[in-house]
């Protein structure tokens, strides 16, 4: 789903790009802050892990859901993707540790655990838990505010874009134009240091 926002005074270029406004919606306004290359490391058996420990709570799950309930349960510090949740239902659904069923007006495949799963769980309780942790871990206190800072940023913009008079959302373009500006000073700053600490 696109989004359009109206672009500056008379139609023209806005402040946040060429022309008008436009903000993918994914999650929510603007969808999750995104960190390139800074995720936490996720190994596939945590992803495993974390499915298994989801449906030994009973409730049926599907895909998507499992996708989003990971994401909500570690405050978006782990958001796993399609492309590694699906195979790893197949390859458990393949192990007869889950099952699937088609439920509800789009037929979409409901997943539970099976006998054989439910044991598999009670014995490995404590590893599948410890999963959870494994990837939370990974990512420091203050990586998580920086997270929580940003999307409480992009909320403020999306209102901002979609309620804002013309010379309101202006203000707010150039106040984000100041803002990654100074974002990349501090990036500078820090490589000068780093030059300055090798040469000395």
């Amino acid at each position: 789903m696109r989004m359009r926002m109206r672009g500056g005074p008379g139609g023209g270029p806005g402040p946040w790009g060429g022309g008008p406004f436009e903000f993918g919606m994914r999650g929510g306004p603007f969808g999750p802050p995104k960190f390139g290359g800074r995720g936490p490391r996720v190994r596939r058996g945590d992803v495993r892990a974390a499915i298994l420990d989801l449906l030994a709570e009973g409730e049926p799950w599907n895909g998507y859901q499992i996708i989003q309930e990971i994401g909500a349960r570690t405050q978006g510090v782990w958001r796993p993707s399609a492309g590694s949740v699906y195979p790893a239902l197949q390859q458990l659904e393949d192990e007869a540790l889950i099952k699937a069923e088609a439920a509800g007006e789009d037929r979409r495949r409901m997943y539970t655990l099976t006998e054989e799963g439910q044991a598999y769980v009670t014995e490995h309780a404590d590893e599948l838990k410890a999963s959870w942790d494994a990837v939370t871990g990974s990512v420091n206190d203050t990586e998580v505010q920086l997270r929580h800072t940003i999307h409480q940023v992009m909320v403020a913009v999306s209102q901002v874009a979609q309620a804002g008079s013309a010379a309101q959302v202006q203000q707010a373009g150039k106040i984000l134009a100041d803002t990654r500006r100074a974002l990349y000073r501090i990036l500078a700053a820090d490589g000068e240091d780093a030059e300055e600490d090798s040469q000395g």
